[in-house]
């Protein structure tokens, strides 16, 4: 067994790792100020522009698709230790890189299941960071951990597809350069239950298409992710043409779609615990209380201890389902898919609100970014599925084997 990376990998992580040094995490500052300054919160600031063109320059472009046609050709192993890097500063790395949610996940989509007219419009403009997406799934009426839930139909009428529902939490539409939907919902309701869905690209322009509210996160806006927002389809038309596959796949694709989205995310989970404990402990040594320093007090040592004993356990698991992935593709490894998205974002959450106890009342202010980082962390014990979902499918599956 062995546990270095290969060369590719090396050489990709020194490059990544200068790029975070030399451009990425003194753009932090900047990006704040650069945003507050914005006529709407909503438009991106020049710096990820600049961020952009250089990442592009030095190659660091599409690392998330493996896909060697359209993206850098990575496998999940080689894209793991990158994607941890960008998490220690998710909300500006990722979309330097064009490794950002939601486009990751719509790019891999239109890549895997879209046609070459559906390429050509949309995959390629989002290849070259162009344009942004949006991807259309949550629903506030019904209970959106179980996607034979959904309600929005997509019916058909000709040669066009008529669409009506609501939608929340839909990430990247308040993005002003969001140009594209991919929404799912039933054009079947009395199919099988896992065939009554379909997916279906709908452009941000079309007549009937309603970006309604922005929705907080923690009161937070989630601008790296161009936002989540609370859509309305009425009677939305759009040409047969935009289906995306076939009608009836919808369900297969999404998981498709979230299998390796809910790998990334634990990826870039791993970087933001590393940043907390590296600010953790830089707080840590830096601060007295009661007449020395914080890094004497016992408690803070054992949650630094704790810290480091976490992140390696979940970087060891996290790899092995990258390389499962790899060999034995994502059915494969659905069990340890499964295991990852259950313990990273709990362990990490745990983490970060150490970091931000050592920091007191620093560790909750704008000035420090723990606090985000954790809405962040806790946000992913519910997105791409909850906890519970997850624990009860792993659990069942280890249940049959004594069944």
């Amino acid at each position: 067994m062995d546990f270095a990376f290969d060369a590719r990998t090396e050489e990709l992580r020194a490059r990544l790792l200068a790029f975070m040094d030399e451009y990425v995490y003194p753009a932090e500052p900047i990006e704040h100020e650069q945003r507050a300054q914005l006529a709407s919160p909503w438009d991106t600031p020049a710096i990820f522009d600049e961020l952009k063109a250089e990442a592009r320059r030095q190659g660091l472009w599409n690392l998330f698709l493996p896909d060697a046609e359209h993206g850098a050709g990575l496998t999940n192993l080689q894209y793991a230790p990158l994607a941890e890097i960008t998490g220690r500063s998710p909300h500006l790395a990722p979309t330097a890189l064009n490794c950002a949610a939601p486009d990751t996940g719509n790019m891999e989509v239109l890549a895997q299941f879209g046609t070459d007219e559906q390429k050509k419009q949309w995959l390629e403009p989002l290849l070259a960071g162009e344009i942004r997406s949006a991807f259309a799934m949550t629903e506030p009426e019904v209970a959106s951990s179980d996607a034979t839930n959904i309600r929005t139909r997509i019916e058909r009428d000709g040669d066009d597809y008529i669409i009506n529902g609501r939608k929340w939490y839909i990430s990247g539409a308040m993005n002003p350069d969001c140009r594209i939907f991919i929404v799912m919902g039933k054009t079947d309701p009395e199919a099988d239950v896992r065939r009554q869905q379909s997916m279906i690209l709908v452009p941000r322009d079309t007549p009937g298409l309603e970006v309604r509210r922005a929705m907080q996160v923690y009161g937070y806006e989630d601008h790296a992710h161009g936002g989540h927002a609370e859509v309305v389809f009425t009677d939305v038309r759009v040409p047969a043409s935009n289906l995306i596959g076939e009608e009836g796949g919808g369900f297969a694709i999404a998981q498709a779609r979230l299998g390796p989205g809910r790998i990334h995310h634990c990826m870039r989970l791993i970087g933001m615990a590393e940043r907390a404990i590296e600010l953790m402990c830089r707080r840590a040594v830096s601060r007295e209380a009661f007449g020395k320093a914080i890094a004497q007090q016992g408690v803070v040592q054992n949650w630094i201890a704790d810290a480091r004993v976490t992140v390696e356990q979940l970087r060891l698991l996290v790899l092995k389902t990258a390389w499962l992935m790899d060999t034995v593709g994502n059915r494969g490894a659905h069990t340890e898919i499964q295991a990852i998205k259950i313990a990273t974002p709990r362990a990490v959450v745990g983490i970060l609100d150490k970091a931000v106890q050592v920091h007191g009342a620093g560790g909750v202010s704008q000035d420090f970014p723990l606090a985000e980082l954790w809405a962040g962390a806790r946000t992913l014990m519910l997105a791409d599925g909850p906890d519970e979902v997850h624990q009860r499918s792993l659990a069942r599956r280890e249940l049959k084997k004594y069944v």
